[in-house]
């Protein structure tokens, strides 16, 4: 049997904690609220969770497959599984795909993450206490309109990432999701609770989310949930890939893609019911964009008993959340540098660390000084890095995966990884492989392109 050249997780529940903590972060937090606002609400909210159970789910469970049978970096894992195969060696193309659309992810990903940063010593600092809405949009815009500002925590987050990715799986991820994940959790099942007592609005949020319209139906709204489960589940960069090289023989794959799917999701719609009564009661737009997470709860927390300290806690958490997702996402990249040869695993890591760190200054600089230039029509650097990455690469990503899977892989590998499912549940994550999920994903790009 292959061993992984990196380690392997310590148990199944690190496993989960660590593809949870992949998933879970920016992409709930910060993202899926702003795009459910822009998109409808209940709409894109209804779309996003077909999209996990129809798409995400068995693309989940195919990459663990693919992770756990080559033992490798995705790139080498695709290479090994099309040989074992008797597949085409070009079908490593997924491999580079995913490490690609990582490292784009990565880019940008780090200089939000360096906005909750700079929140957290900003409430610290009480610049919030007793401040109004227009108040609250002045300090962001003043905030992102600073490049010096937004380099600096971009480069305190890559920093911290590159770090504890260094560290490998021992020392570094388990060590980071053992203490971050289960306190995540914790503060925003308390300020749901706190939403649904204090803010008067919790039921206008809630409806908002789960109350679909059809006249907010849309094909771009479809485009974009599915992007964003893409996104929010890790899926089609290589990270879970990467993930299930680590992961025992003796934890089952189908199980835990399922609960790392439901906790993914659950924290999701946690966000959504914290923000959007928060958004409603202080008369802002739920359209707002990216900045709506840093808009809003500063106003909220500026204005409650202990708001100060609770907001704090909030934005540190948040910040430290987004850690294990970057190092996911990094984590392809550097496992295929490390077990090239050619660098040692902390050099690995400081060298994509760096090269992300340089990318991800068109991001930071889309918000001031490169304020009109476009790279895609219409798109700024960093909304084309957004655009390309969640909406293009990993979707294409994950048609290619579930073709492989679905068509090619031997039907001994799948047998073998997969030993806890029925045949019957077996046939059917092959047929969803096969047909549902690629052309669920075709249908949607038409849908968007075409319309």
């Amino acid at each position: 049997m292959r061993a992984s050249s990196s380690g392997m997780w310590s148990s199944r529940l690190i496993f989960i904690l660590a593809a949870a903590g992949s998933a879970v972060g920016l992409g709930n937090i910060w993202r899926f609220p702003y795009v459910a606002g822009e998109n409808g609400g209940g709409v894109f909210v209804l779309a996003y969770l077909l999209c996990i159970c129809v798409i995400g789910l068995p693309i989940m469970i195919a990459e663990i497959v693919l992770g756990r049978a080559g033992k490798n970096s995705p790139i080498a894992s695709m290479k090994i599984m099309a040989r074992d195969s008797g597949a085409n060696p070009a079908w490593q193309i997924i491999g580079w795909m995913g490490v690609v659309a990582g490292f784009m992810i990565l880019s940008f990903y780090s200089v939000i993450a360096g906005w909750a940063l700079a929140y957290f010593f900003k409430m610290i600092q009480g610049a919030f206490l007793g401040i109004d809405a227009d108040s609250a949009n002045r300090v962001f815009e003043d905030f992102i309109s600073n490049p010096h500002r937004l380099v600096f925590w971009h480069t305190i987050f890559m920093a911290i990432t590159i770090f504890i990715t260094s560290r490998g799986v021992g020392q570094g991820l388990e060590r980071a999701v053992k203490l971050l994940m289960p306190g995540l959790f914790l503060l925003l099942i308390l300020l749901v609770i706190w939403a649904a007592s204090s803010s008067g609005y919790f039921l206008k949020g809630i409806s908002f989310l789960f109350s679909p319209k059809p006249e907010d139906f849309s094909g771009d709204s479809v485009f974009l949930a599915m992007g964003q489960a893409f996104f929010t589940l890790s899926l089609g960069m290589g990270a879970i890939m990467a993930y299930g090289a680590y992961l025992p023989k003796s934890a089952g794959i189908a199980g835990s893609a399922l609960t790392i799917g439901v906790l993914d999701t659950l924290v999701a719609l946690l966000s959504g019911m914290i923000i959007f009564p928060i958004v409603f009661a202080n008369g802002l737009e739920p359209s707002a964009g990216p900045g709506l997470m840093f808009v809003s709860l500063p106003l909220a927390f500026g204005n409650m008993v202990a708001g100060q300290i609770f907001g704090a806690l909030f934005f540190l958490l948040v910040s430290f959340a987004a850690v294990p997702s970057a190092i996911s996402i990094s984590e392809p990249a550097v496992a295929w540098l490390s077990e090239k040869g050619k660098f040692a695993r902390s050099t690995s890591a400081y060298t994509i660390g760096l090269l992300a760190w340089l990318l991800g200054l068109g991001s930071a600089f889309s918000f001031n000084l490169m304020g009109g230039f476009t790279l895609l029509p219409e798109k700024s650097f960093f909304d084309s890095m957004d655009f390309l990455s969640n909406n293009v690469l990993l979707p294409f990503g994950g048609i290619l995966i579930s073709l492989f899977v679905g068509w090619r892989l031997k039907p001994e590998i799948l047998l073998d990884q997969l030993p806890e499912i029925s045949r019957f549940f077996l046939g059917l994550l092959i047929f969803s492989l096969r047909f549902i999920a690629p052309g669920a994903i075709f249908l949607v790009f038409a849908m968007s392109f075409l319309k």
